[in-house]
């Protein structure tokens, strides 16, 4: 990306979480369906990838059906932009009531049980709504890590966005993240990691809609040298202003194998489980990128 079109990206962020936030819901609401419906219109490249891996999803969508479906996820999409610039002036309790999560009791109960916490989640919703709510309603501190941006600005902008919402955040590069998660599991606290899209290109192989890509490796790794519990969660959209969500029974670390090969077996495990919320809700991923192993070009790795 040019330096011109960095500042200009950059500065389009800075509109958003400058104006958006002050707009009455109804408005904001209706931009986004406007955004998101003259960029499906235009199928750039972001429109047509997200099509192509509804096709893994739904594979026996006709076009008309994909179609739809992209129109959708495009909304959903640009949805969660809205909260995201909004959400910073919403008050603590339209934060507690914006999401109601199903059997969110593994998730209290792993924190009460002081051996830490490892919530891995897709692409799907607003996950920063989700940490929001964590911070606000359950009052428990958490720590994440974020892909760095480009320009520099950018990153900045989010990680005191998500610093803001009462996250500590963390960059992905550098080699450091690890051992801080691994700190913070050990100390009792809480990790959230958007998990189902390897940014390393050195991640585990899992099957995934009938066929092979690669999710980090993380979260595993962490609840295996921490002892903390790895909990899934998938978030989905309704009609309502209420975001919905599940948080999913504990992956289990396996009593037999290497590490390696108990690695493998726990990334399937949350691969499976985001899966079925994926599948029940297809139009609130959000995933414009390549993902699956035949759609990358092995000398680059994920874009």
């Amino acid at each position: 990306m040019s330096s011109a079109r960095e500042r200009l990206t950059d500065a389009l962020y800075g509109v958003g979480w400058s104006t958006v936030k002050k707009l009455p819901e109804p408005v904001a609401v209706r931009l986004g369906r406007t955004i998101a419906d003259l960029a499906w219109k235009r199928r750039g490249k972001g429109v047509r990838r997200l099509e192509s891996n509804y096709a893994r999803v739904v594979p026996d969508a006709s076009p008309e059906r994909l179609a739809e479906l992209s129109r959708a996820g495009m909304r959903s999409y640009l949805r969660y932009w809205m909260e995201s610039f909004r959400l910073p002036a919403w008050s603590a309790e339209r934060v507690r009531t914006g999401f109601d999560p199903k059997d969110v009791h593994y998730l209290t109960d792993g924190i009460a049980s002081g051996r830490g916490v490892i919530l891995a989640l897709p692409h799907l919703a607003n996950w920063d709504l989700a940490g929001a709510w964590v911070t606000t309603k359950l009052e428990t501190p958490f720590t994440t890590v974020a892909e760095r941006l480009k320009p520099e600005t950018l990153y900045d902008r989010f990680v005191a966005y998500r610093e803001g919402l009462g996250m500590e955040v963390l960059p992905h590069s550098g080699g450091t993240a690890f051992g801080t998660l691994a700190r913070r599991l050990r100390d009792g606290g809480l990790v959230c990691l958007v998990a189902e899209r390897d940014l390393s290109a050195s991640g585990v192989e899992v099957e995934f809609f009938g066929e092979a890509t690669r999710m980090p490796a993380g979260p595993a790794l962490l609840a295996q040298q921490t002892g903390a519990l790895l909990l899934p969660v998938t978030l989905w959209y309704d009609d309502s202003p209420v975001m919905r969500g599940r948080v999913h029974p504990p992956v289990e670390v396996p009593e037999s194998g290497d590490r390696a090969e108990k690695t493998s077996v726990m990334t399937q495990a949350l691969a499976d489980a985001f899966a079925t919320g994926i599948a029940d809700h297809p139009e609130d991923w959000h995933m414009l990128q390549r993902l699956w192993l035949a759609d990358l070009d092995p000398t680059k790795g994920p874009s």
